[in-house]
C-alpha cells in the first residue's frame, strides 16, 4: 500500500477502482494495437498498398513502444505516476482519431506511432503501479485484473474489427476505440490516487538488467515467443481468406472462438503457475510450434484450422501470464525497470515478427511466415529450458 503526499494510506476501495481503470485502458490499448490483424485486407485496398505493408501498421507501433519503454523511467522520474498514465491515455485518444481520418499511408503510420508511445509507457509502469495501489498479498489479484483486460481485448478486437469493418468500414472500426479511451481517461482522472515518485533510484541503465544470466535467458525466451507468435498471428486473415477459403462472417466467428479460448487459457494457467511456472513456459511454445506446423499441413481444411486456432488462442494468450509471473519473481526489487525491459523485448519481438513475417508473406507466400513462427517458437522453448536449469542451479 502506498501513501499520498500527506502520508495517508491509499484507501483500498479507491485503489481497486484505479486498478480497474488501468485494466480498461489496457483492453483499449491492446484492441487498438491488434485491430489491424483483422482489417489488413480493407486497409490495403483503401490506401492502395500491399497486405504486407499494411501489416507494418503493427510494426511501427511496436517500434515506438520499444523506444518509449526503454526511456520512460528516466523521463518521468520526477512526475506523479497518475499524471503520466493520464498522458498516455490521452495519446491513445489522439492516435485513434488520427488513424480513423488518415488520408494516406504516412498519416496512418504516424497515428500508429503515437499508439506505440502509449503502449510502451503504460505497460512499462503498470506492474510497478499495481504494486503501489494494493497490499502486497493482493498484487497477484491486481495483476490478474490487468491481464484480464488484455485477454478480453485479445478476444474481441480481431473478430469485432472484422465484423465492424464489413459494416462500417475499417475507419469506423478504429473510431469506436475513441469513446472507450475517453472513458478510461476519465476513470483514471477521477479514480486514480496521487502516486508521487519514490525516492529510491532504480538502475541507471535498464539494459544493464540483462547482465544477470536469469534475466537474459528469460527475456530471450520471451523475445522468441512473441516474435514467433506475431509472425503468424499478424497474417491470419489473409491466410484464412485465401487458403482456408472462409467468408467474413466465418472469419469473425473463428477469431472469436480463438479469443474465447484465450480467456479460458488465461484463467486455467493461473491455477498452475504457483508450482509449475517453468514447466508451463517451456510447454506453451512447444505446443504453439506444433499448432503452427499443423496449420501449414492442414490449412485448406476449415474444420482442422478451427480446432488449431482454438488451441492457438488458448496457449498463446496464456503465455504472457506465465512470463509476467516470472518477472515478478526474478525482478521483485526492480519492478519498474524490469517492466520497461520486458515491454521493450515484447514490442521489439512483435515489430520484427510482423515485419519479417510480412516480408516473407509477400515474397514467398503465407507458408513461409508460418514456418518462421514454428522455428522461433521452438527456440523460445529451448531458451526457457536453459532458464529453468539456471534457476534450479541458483537455488541449489
Amino acid at each position: 500500500m502506498d501513501t499520498n503526499y500527506d502520508g495517508r494510506l491509499v484507501e483500498p476501495r479507491a485503489a481497486w477502482g484505479a486498478v480497474l481503470s488501468m485494466a480498461l485502458c489496457v483492453a483499449v490499448l491492446i484492441a487498438s494495437e491488434f485491430m489491424p490483424v483483422s482489417l489488413l485486407t480493407p486497409i490495403a485496398a483503401d490506401l492502395g498498398i500491399s497486405e504486407g505493408r499494411a501489416g507494418q501498421a503493427i510494426s511501427v507501433s511496436g517500434l515506438f513502444a520499444v523506444v518509449t519503454s526503454l526511456s520512460i523511467a528516466g523521463l518521468v522520474k520526477h512526475i506523479d505516476r497518475k499524471h503520466v498514465l493520464l498522458a498516455f491515455s490521452l495519446l491513445l485518444v489522439v492516435s485513434g482519431l488520427i488513424v480513423t481520418f488518415a488520408p494516406i499511408y504516412t498519416v496512418l503510420m504516424a497515428g500508429r506511432a503515437l499508439l506505440g508511445v502509449a503502449i510502451g509507457g503504460f505497460w512499462s509502469l503498470s506492474t510497478a503501479i499495481v504494486m503501489r495501489l494494493v497490499p502486497e498479498d493482493a498484487v497477484p489479484r491486481g495483476l490478474a485484473m490487468i491481464n484480464a483486460g488484455n485477454a478480453v481485448a485479445a478476444t474481441v478486437s480481431a473478430p469485432l474489427g472484422s465484423l465492424l469493418g464489413d459494416y462500417v468500414g475499417w475507419r469506423g472500426a478504429f473510431f469506436l476505440v475513441v469513446p472507450l479511451a475517453l472513458l478510461a481517461l476519465t476513470w483514471q482522472w477521477t479514480g486514480m490516487p496521487s502516486l508521487p515518485p519514490r525516492g529510491r533510484r532504480g538502475p541507471g541503465n535498464v539494459l544493464g538488467l540483462l547482465l544477470r544470466r536469469q534475466v537474459a535467458l528469460g527475456m530471450t525466451s520471451i523475445f522468441l515467443l512473441f516474435m514467433g507468435q506475431f509472425a503468424l498471428f499478424t497474417y491470419l486473415r489473409p491466410f484464412l481468406e485465401t487458403v482456408t477459403g472462409v467468408d467474413v462472417s466465418t472469419l469473425s466467428t473463428l477469431l472469436l472462438l480463438m479469443g474465447l479460448a484465450g480467456v479460458a487459457g488465461t484463467w486455467a494457467i493461473g491455477h498452475l503457475l504457483e508450482t509449475r511456472l517453468y514447466g508451463l513456459v517451456i510447454a506453451i511454445p512447444v505446443v504453439m510450434a506444433l499448432l503452427a506446423a499443423a496449420m501449414i499441413a492442414f490449412g485448406s481444411s476449415a474444420m482442422a484450422v478451427t480446432a488449431l486456432l482454438v488451441g492457438w488462442g488458448f496457449f498463446g494468450t496464456a503465455a504472457p501470464v506465465g512470463w509476467g509471473t516470472w518477472l515478478s519473481r526474478a525482478l521483485r526489487d526492480d519492478a519498474e525497470a524490469g517492466g520497461g525491459l520486458q515491454v521493450a523485448v515484447i514490442q521489439l519481438a512483435i515489430t520484427l515478427g510482423a515485419a519479417l513475417g510480412g516480408l516473407l508473406f509477400d515474397t514467398f507466400g503465407w507458408w513461409s511466415a508460418f514456418t518462421l513462427a514454428t522455428v522461433l517458437l521452438l527456440g523460445s522453448a529451448l531458451t526457457a529450458v536453459a532458464a529453468a536449469h539456471d534457476h534450479r542451479r541458483n537455488k541449489a
